[in-house]
């Protein structure tokens, strides 16, 4: 009860200078991070939380099924489509190749790790937050193309790994347990396909009956707004229940239910995000607390991947995935460092510690994706700021018609970001 009441004071407190810190290098992860740790057993010691907790894990989970379903339910196809297909490339491409590098970079830098293992760690720090590089996406000097593709890779990107984990972890899982690895392969496709058929089979029903009862006056608006967070939450506890990925269900189900609620969809998915951000604070919060515990003791490999995962595993594959949009370098190197790292890792790295206890590897995991999220909470959120107002300044130096002065499709603003520009300001881009 005292650890809920010291974080319930730390969501007011925030709340109270929330605007005042905003557009500041003291992001919102940033602020619930330190309070954790100052306010855990690092610090004061008014709070205790156990990474074994069951409720942490639920907690997390819940938070990401939400932010799954509601970043899915927002996808903008036509953003995706625009602009010689950036966030498609960064998708479709940089994605896998990060996977890629970081497997085979923590393969040669975690030695103790079997390759199952680096590929499992490789996947859970692939994922991008837009939160930590709120100040990039809510600046309007950024050019908006390239605002956009950071927008829509952070919104997606989480759910894009989450097959990708669940096959890893099974692999993983084979060499550790007695079953041949046949009987896990068949795993990780049932927890796929479970997933998905749970995920298109909620929102179908669930879309088709609120427009339903929508279009006959028998929901109230604010029932309306609030009908998104029990539909992510019955398509991730039901696929879990019956063998399949809850995550795989809650994505899947969000790109199906924008286009099934239509009209309502909208204003759902602004409700659903802000409740959805109360829990995703109250994880970073409870990260800060566990953080110092996991990371210690400190050991120089670990720094090193945590580092060039921050780096030349998000650089490289982003630089590659551009190839062909005729960006500057100067915009790629920008793009390429703003991949920060945070609810998804988190979360993706919480469901290693909870499914795979036997796993070999487990504590240098747990090590490693920890630092990283640390350190990109604390870069990331000090260097989006000024980094985004010089990288700004120079774009302005650029030819009236230089790619990154292009127009775009603005998507969605993602979670923890503010909006981006409305359509007129996308037209003035132009």
């Amino acid at each position: 009860m005292v650890d809920l009441m010291v974080l319930a004071a730390v969501v007011f407190l925030f709340g109270l200078v929330s605007r005042r810190l905003d557009g500041t290098v003291l992001t919102a992860p940033l602020v619930f991070v330190a309070a954790g740790v100052i306010l855990g057993p690092t610090g004061l010691g008014l709070v205790e939380f156990g990474l074994d907790e069951h409720a942490v894990l639920l907690l997390g989970e819940i938070a990401l099924a939400i932010v799954l379903f509601t970043d899915a339910a927002g996808i903008n196809l036509s953003a995706l489509r625009q602009n010689e297909g950036v966030p498609l490339r960064l998708l479709g491409i940089g994605m896998p190749l990060t996977i890629a590098l970081g497997t085979i970079i923590a393969a040669l830098v975690l030695t103790d790790l079997a390759f199952w293992e680096a590929a499992i760690v490789g996947t859970v720090l692939a994922p991008t937050d837009a939160a930590l590089g709120q100040a990039v996406v809510s600046n309007p000097r950024v050019p908006v193309r390239v605002r956009q593709a950071l927008n829509v890779e952070a919104g997606l990107n989480d759910g894009l790994s989450v097959p990708f984990l669940a096959l890893f972890l099974t692999l993983a899982l084979a060499k550790e347990e007695l079953e041949p690895a046949s009987f896990w392969i068949r795993f990780a496709l049932e927890q796929i396909g479970f997933g998905i058929l749970v995920g298109v089979g909620v929102s179908l029903v669930g879309g088709w009956l609120v427009r339903w009862a929508s279009r006959r006056g028998w929901m109230t608006q604010s029932s309306q707004r609030l009908a998104l967070l029990p539909l992510a939450l019955i398509a991730w506890a039901l696929a879990d229940q019956i063998g399949g990925n809850g995550f795989i269900a809650a994505f899947v189900g969000g790109m199906v239910i924008g286009p099934t609620m239509e009209r309502v969809g909208d204003d759902v998915i602004r409700v659903t995000e802000a409740e959805g951000q109360l829990l995703n604070l109250s994880v970073f919060f409870i990260f800060g607390v566990l953080a110092f515990g996991v990371i210690q003791p400190l050991r120089l490999r670990v720094v090193l991947y945590a580092l060039l995962s921050l780096t030349l595993i998000r650089m490289l594959p982003v630089a590659v995935s551009l190839i062909g949009t005729r960006l500057s370098g100067l915009s790629m190197l920008f793009m390429g460092w703003f991949g920060p790292r945070g609810l998804a890792s988190l979360v993706l790295g919480l469901i290693v510690v909870a499914e795979a206890p036997l796993l070999a590897g487990r504590g240098l995991i747990e090590q490693v994706v920890a630092l990283t999220v640390l350190l990109s909470v604390l870069l990331h959120g000090v260097s989006a700021a000024p980094l985004s107002i010089a990288y700004a300044h120079r774009v302005e130096k650029m030819v009236p018609d230089a790619p990154e002065n292009k127009g775009a499709v603005v998507a969605p603003p993602r979670r923890g970001s503010t909006p981006i520009d409305g359509p007129r300001q996308a037209h003035e881009d132009q």
